[in-house]
């Protein structure tokens, strides 16, 4: 009886598959929420542009936008922000999951770098040092999100660390 050849799963593929597409998820969840209860959010990113439930230091208070249509703009734009990253992940995991079987993993890597950097800048660069230190989201008891974005930051950051860590890229024989 003749042998069947089944292709062997590398296990570092396989965990970047997953990581991504919980990521992938995450961000789709997000995104999905924003639009569809886009005023919870959109409250959010109003008292952290106006700066209305922080210190109220004279020093810092230059900085507030109180401008509605700037605050619901900035809103929007990290909206599609999400939806493109989330679009990009679920690209990436069908990459991951296609590739498992022949170990050809490059395209999979390349969108995964691209989808993950794009939430690492949201929630690192938007979020914690633009919302967190220019517009001191720390100093508010009811508007302060960095703990949730910095665990969003660090998953993002390992997940982007564990895809881009060697494996045998080569087609399988």
């Amino acid at each position: 009886m003749a042998e069947i050849k089944t292709p062997r799963i590398s296990p570092l593929p396989l965990a970047s598959t997953l990581l991504v597409g919980t990521v992938a998820l995450y961000m789709a969840l997000v995104a999905f929420s924003n639009i569809t209860d886009f005023g919870t959010n959109q409250q959010f990113v109003r008292h952290v542009f106006a700066m209305d439930t922080t210190f109220k230091d004279e020093d810092l208070m230059w900085r507030a936008i109180e401008s509605k249509g700037i605050q619901d703009a900035a809103y929007v734009l990290i909206i599609i922000w999400e939806t493109i990253s989330a679009l990009i992940l679920i690209a990436a995991t069908y990459f991951w999951a296609r590739a498992l079987g022949n170990r050809a993993f490059p395209t999979a890597r390349r969108y995964s770098t691209l989808g993950l950097l794009m939430v690492l800048l949201l929630f690192g660069a938007g979020f914690i040092a633009i919302g967190g230190e220019w517009f001191v989201m720390w100093q508010s008891d009811d508007w302060n999100g960095l703990d949730a974005a910095l665990r969003v930051f660090l998953l993002s950051g390992v997940v982007l660390l564990v895809t881009c860590l060697p494996t045998n890229d080569r087609t399988a024989d």
